[in-house]
């Protein structure tokens, strides 16, 4: 079922040292933002692209009845838009609770996409990560089955379709394209 991550992420001190850390969000972390930060830019990571593979037991879905979520999946050619979030690190705290279904955090390189202000087009700073190896993990299906076990999930956090169609037009309005997540909203309200 789960695997709650928040102990392992707490043990990362990589950024312990900064005044603020950069985070990148691809998923949920566009469009509800939820906790304080310092500033918002549109950014992307390169090698890495969005998938509904991750089972959410504990925010859009049920342990007896899962809903899918976004995790990132390697892809060499890829490049995955998202928002960056300047943080303290003292963010991370309730983040990493929000995020202890299989999400571990990694460091990662991204790059601004917003016009620059302040001369710095790259950064170092963290994503949220929940590999093929944690127990919340979906993995791949036909886009009809998981835009069905979108529509039939809901959670905590509300209708699995929210998830979807949200991120859907919060990746709208910033200008990216995702023919997986714009190929799953179709399908969803297609049905």
């Amino acid at each position: 079922m789960s695997f709650d991550t928040t102990a392992h992420n707490r043990q990362m001190t990589y950024f312990d040292d900064h005044e603020s850390v950069w985070l990148f969000g691809y998923g949920s972390l566009i469009w509800k933002a939820d906790f304080d930060y310092l500033e918002r830019r549109p950014a992307s990571i390169r090698g890495w692209t969005r998938r509904f593979w991750q089972g959410s037991h504990d925010h859009r879905g049920t342990p007896e009845a899962p809903g899918r979520v976004v995790t990132l999946v390697p892809d060499a050619e890829a490049i995955c838009h998202g928002m960056a979030y300047r943080i303290p690190p003292s963010v991370f705290e309730p983040l990493d609770i929000r995020e202890k279904n299989g999400y571990l955090r990694v460091v990662t390189e991204m790059t601004f996409e917003d016009a620059l202000t302040d001369g710095i087009d790259r950064t170092e700073g963290v994503v949220y990560l929940a590999g093929e190896d944690n127990a919340a993990y979906l993995g791949p299906a036909e886009e009809a089955a998981i835009a069905r076990q979108i529509a039939e999930s809901h959670g905590p956090s509300g209708p699995n379709r929210d998830y979807l169609l949200n991120l859907a037009a919060a990746l709208r309005e910033l200008g990216f394209e995702d023919a997986h997540v714009f190929a799953l909203e179709r399908a969803l309200l297609a049905d």
